[in-house]
């Protein structure tokens, strides 16, 4: 390539591919060199000693960085302590163990070494040329039905999501019997009066290590983004209804899930603290000693053997002084855009029909039986003069009740109370998942979006289509603009208005033909609302 001296080749020219700079004449050699993407420095300095990741691609990815004391021993069941400095550098080349759980989603595949006790680690992936760079950051929050998940995910990993000019964050929270027991020793221990809520807290230590570190990986701790799927999306929620997470983000983004129905429904201290005493007595444990003296392993081993996910948060007093739907009620969550929604077969119609055949009459009968004074407009609202409609509509009837109903409520309560901007969206595309035996296609599945969000399909190996991949960056391009600018909507993309009712609560539909639509479905949810 002859280039006239005067252009700026390192401005201009593609990553990777070598520039030969020479006089126009063709008779001086000047200069040579590949030019590649620049990214920050791989050792950076927090604020308990230096850590030292790997460049890969562009991103410059740091793993394992503790942002918590392990929470083991005295600690365990104690809000998150600070991190002991070290000397040196320590190498963040490797995932930190996943939070303590059982083998409860086979969908799950971790890379990190097994699960731990001692779990309260982050990653953050950047694609920051240096620390002055000032980049949107995007927290993931994981789901698990606050019993299982990691960071350590290929589904969820950061990198590719990266390459949109954000830095991304994830971190590790306790789950389960760790992360949720409530016990009055511990309320009377915490200086709070609370017991309980150590995950969500985790979550909090973690968006706290973001306000004191980030600039220093490139990111700003002005703009930042949490962001989270099923129980991550719950957690959303929950820090925006929390005043001890109060600005330490500035958007929130929700994918299928919040604490505004009866799904892990909050219950009250006293509650969670009567049901665990239950659960004390039962691994023979009399005291707080007792219990922190029982082996991880059987613990969680006792815990496991209950039918329910019973360790969940609760309404303790101090992270939520209230439920999340009286916060928002009255207008005290805080004030940032939203962007939220869910895909479009959430649920299963057998949650409906049980063993019963998905016909047209069985359909009816369900109606009759559990909404005998509404059948009718039940039915004008679901559907069921065929099988096949019948079938559609208790798939529909089990999302709305699982999943969509509680994340259109926080929407609609944001809305009322929060001042912000508002984006919903529906996610129908159906990944090509192959049917097992006389079994229908799963269709846009719970959690069928992740992959799309990170940009991380070809760690599923399916037979993804051109369409797919294209979603993807479409959805992936959406998420980072928003961390960006509070705002989807960006050059060259389809229209994703806001969500109100002079849009006619505008919903954007995201599959092979990307498009906003008005909300067709929204009597469903008026109608589960009363």
């Amino acid at each position: 390539l002859a280039l006239s001296n005067s252009l700026p080749f390192d401005r201009i020219t593609p990553p990777g591919v070598t520039v030969i700079c020479m006089h126009p004449k063709l008779t001086l050699f000047l200069a040579a060199a590949t030019l590649l993407p620049a990214a920050v420095p791989d050792t950076v300095k927090v604020d308990t000693g230096r850590v030292k990741g790997a460049a890969n691609n562009g991103v410059t990815a740091f793993k394992g960085i503790p942002f918590a004391a392990p929470p083991v021993g005295p600690l365990r069941w104690k809000a998150p302590q600070p991190v002991p400095a070290w000397k040196g550098v320590r190498k963040a080349v490797k995932f930190g163990p996943r939070c303590m759980q059982g083998d409860i989603y086979h969908d799950m595949v971790f890379r990190d070494n097994g699960p731990s006790e001692d779990c309260l680690y982050l990653n953050v992936w950047t694609p920051a040329p240096s620390a002055a760079a000032h980049l949107p950051v995007m927290v993931w929050v994981y789901g698990g039905g606050f019993a299982a998940g990691g960071t350590s995910e290929p589904r969820q990993d950061g990198e590719n999501l990266a390459k949109k000019g954000v830095v991304v964050v994830s971190m590790n929270y306790r789950l389960g019997v760790f992360g949720f027991f409530a016990q009055a020793e511990l309320a009377t221990e915490s200086g709070h009066d609370s017991s309980g809520n150590y995950g969500l807290l985790d979550q909090v230590a973690a968006l706290q290590w973001v306000h004191n570190n980030i600039a220093s990986f490139g990111g700003d701790p002005g703009k930042v983004t949490i962001f989270g799927e099923s129980a991550g999306s719950f957690s959303v929620s929950a820090l925006m209804a929390s005043p001890v997470a109060q600005g330490l983000f500035h958007r929130a983004a929700g994918e299928s899930g919040a604490f505004f129905s009866t799904v892990l429904a909050l219950k009250p201290l006293s509650e969670s603290e009567a049901a665990d005493a239950k659960f004390a007595e039962s691994v023979g444990a009399h005291s707080l000693a007792g219990l922190r003296a029982i082996p991880a392993a059987k613990l969680l081993a006792a815990a496991l053997k209950e039918d329910d996910i019973r360790f969940a948060p609760n309404v303790d007093g101090y992270f939520l002084p209230q439920t999340v739907r009286e916060i928002f009620a009255s207008g005290k969550q805080s004030h940032v855009p939203l962007m939220a929604g869910w895909n479009r077969d959430e649920g299963s119609y057998r949650i409906i029909f049980g063993k019963d055949a998905p016909t047209a009459a069985n359909f009816v009968a369900y109606a009759r039986k559990h909404v005998p004074e509404k059948t009718d407009e039940f039915l004008k609202l679901y559907p069921g003069s065929t099988d096949e409609q019948a079938k559609r509509s208790a798939q529909d009837l089990a999302g709305d009740q699982f999943i969509a109903f509680g994340t259109w409520k926080w929407l609609e309560m944001q809305g009322a109370t929060g001042g912000s901007q508002l984006f919903r969206y529906e996610f129908d595309d159906a990944p090509p998942v192959p049917a097992k035996g006389d079994e229908a296609p799963r269709g846009a599945y719970h959690s069928a979006e992740i992959e799309f969000v990170f940009g991380t399909l070809a760690y599923h190996k399916l037979p993804w289509r051109p369409e797919d991949k294209a979603l993807s960056d479409l959805t992936s391009t959406y998420w980072s603009n928003f961390a960006k600018n509070g705002d989807p909507n960006g050059a060259g993309l389809p229209e994703w208005p806001a969500y109100n009712s002079q849009d006619h609560y505008a919903v954007m539909h995201l599959d092979a033909t990307s498009h906003a639509a008005p909300d067709d479905h929204r009597g469903r949810y008026e109608y589960l609302n009363k």
